[in-house]
């Protein structure tokens, strides 16, 4: 535990400092209030404060004594676009977005860790306090990349970087992690079949871009079931598909001269994505020839496999163990993604769950849902664990002569 114990008023500040960000959300890239009040917090806390990186990042850096080691936390700070469910007296102040990832309570756990040590840190070296933007991208232009090829590890060299997410599926306070691959990479794809609007009666005379999209949609999952290791997790989701025009009933008459299906592929191994690159290329290409249609293949890269190191996670759980008594360092992967693995890949480091279950009956055990409310009962522990993970790393890197 950190050597000095947590205020009850520092948990009460940070649960209005949740609830102010959660009624006040913003999406990718526009955290500009929600920038401003992170830096101004900082700031009050005599921390040094840092901005622009990916756009609307912050970092705030806390230096104490000699020593070179420095160790970076990270929180995300972007919102959803869904619409609020809850009565609550915080609920969101903005029509169509809200703070249904808990991200309104990862910036509050860590702005209190950066209050505690700035008041009461024992430790030699510094701690980098990272607040990212745009985290729910889901591809490359997201705020963990951004500020990485920013230069965010050049500005502010660190031995190790560390992030964390809350579960509301899992038991309250407890943690969860795991060496090596712990959440997946994700791609995006679009196949777009043309050809010709058609009178049913002369529809031989055309390629039928419907039937010929139905038919990739078919294929694709038996590429998936046939021509990929079994043995690798992989999550190939078919999540749109459109063709015609549902809003003009007269139009059930043409046949269509296009179709489009959209999905996404989630994996846990590299290789597999360029497989999958490559196999549905090459999938919608013959079937698309075959039937005379034209066509367009686009797949997106979006995050890769988030990959925690060993030694840095064996440590992260040595943490997690000081601050409770349920941590399981051996979970097993999850197959979402996180923009952290692009942090990951620059720096050593470990992303692990907290458990956040809310036990009231009618509070959901799912992010992304309507009536998602982070649970406030969960601050402190989550403020021990920063301020635990940066006091012991650096005294711990100190004392083994790491650089």
């Amino acid at each position: 535990m950190s050597s000095s114990p947590l205020d009850n008023s520092l948990v009460e500040e940070a649960t209005r400092w949740r609830r102010h960000l959660h009624a006040h959300p913003e999406t990718a890239f526009d955290e500009h209030r929600t920038a401003d009040f992170v830096a101004s917090k900082l700031e009050e806390f005599g921390i040094e404060v840092h901005r622009g990186l990916g756009g609307t990042g912050v970092v705030g850096t806390l230096k104490r004594g000699t020593s070179p080691v420095a160790v970076g936390l990270r929180a995300d700070m972007d919102a959803l676009f869904i619409q609020e469910e809850n009565a609550v007296d915080h609920r969101s102040t903005v029509d169509g977005k809200m703070h249904a990832c808990g991200h309104d309570g990862h910036m509050a756990m860590l702005l209190g860790a950066a209050k505690h040590l700035a008041r009461n840190g024992d430790f030699d070296g510094t701690v980098h306090f990272i607040f990212q933007p745009a985290e729910e991208t889901g591809d490359e232009r997201c705020g963990g990349n951004l500020m990485v090829k920013d230069g965010l590890f050049e500005k502010f060299p660190v031995q190790a970087v560390f992030g964390l997410h809350n579960l509301p599926s899992a038991p309250l306070g407890s943690f969860m992690m795991r060496p090596g691959p712990m959440l997946a990479s994700i791609d995006t794809f679009e196949v777009r079949i043309g050809s010709a609007l058609a009178h049913p009666a002369t529809q031989y005379a055309v390629a039928d871009p419907l039937l010929i999209a139905a038919g990739i949609v078919q294929d694709m999952h038996a590429f998936k079931a046939r021509y990929v290791n079994p043995a690798e997790p992989v999550v190939l989701s078919i999540t749109q598909f459109q063709s015609g025009n549902p809003a003009d009933r007269q139009s059930v008459h043409v046949t269509p001269d296009r179709a489009v299906v959209r999905g996404t592929v989630y994996t846990l191994n590299d290789a597999v994505r360029d497989q999958f690159e490559t196999g549905l290329e090459r999938l919608v290409r013959n079937a698309a020839e075959a039937g005379g249609a034209r066509h367009e293949f686009l797949f997106e890269r979006g995050y890769p496999v988030l990959r925690n190191t060993a030694d840095e996670t064996e440590f992260a759980a040595s943490v997690a163990q000081e601050v409770s008594a349920a941590v399981n360092a051996a979970m097993q992967p999850v197959m979402g993604a996180e923009d952290f693995a692009f942090m990951l890949g620059a720096a050593p480091g470990c992303y692990v769950f907290l458990g956040s279950r809310n036990e009231r009956e009618a509070a959901p055990r799912q992010l992304h849902n309507p009536r998602y409310d982070f649970n406030d009962e969960v601050l402190p522990v989550g403020i021990r664990y920063w301020a635990t993970l940066a006091e012991r790393y650096l005294t711990e890197a100190g004392s083994s002569g790491r650089q």
